[in-house]
């Protein structure tokens, strides 16, 4: 019984159409630094629109205020347009790549 269950079941290829065009819809929504707002500021941002745990949104923080930015987010580009919005809002720098 098991293994007609098992045999039935079709894995994809990782090249399979279906699976090279989900990776493509996956964005990042990208902060850069900007060197205007408080840490203390932007990781409260991350908290309440990004869904990040103190630490996740303190490490983002840091690492764009280091490297100039840092992807915070990735998704589809409807998860990540309503972010977006309410990051600029707060008038931090995002953009969707």
């Amino acid at each position: 019984m098991f293994s007609s269950i098992i045999m039935s079941v079709k894995e994809k290829p990782l090249n399979s159409p279906e699976t090279v065009s989900k990776e493509q819809d996956i964005h990042k929504l990208v902060l850069y630094n900007d060197e205007v707002n408080s840490f203390d500021y932007v990781i409260e941002s991350l908290i309440e629109v990004c869904g990040h745990d103190f630490a996740q949104a303190e490490n983002c923080t840091m690492i764009a205020h280091y490297n100039g930015k840092c992807a915070v987010k990735n998704g589809t580009v409807d998860q990540l347009k309503p972010m977006k919005r309410e990051l600029d809002f707060r008038d931090l720098t995002v953009e969707i790549n």
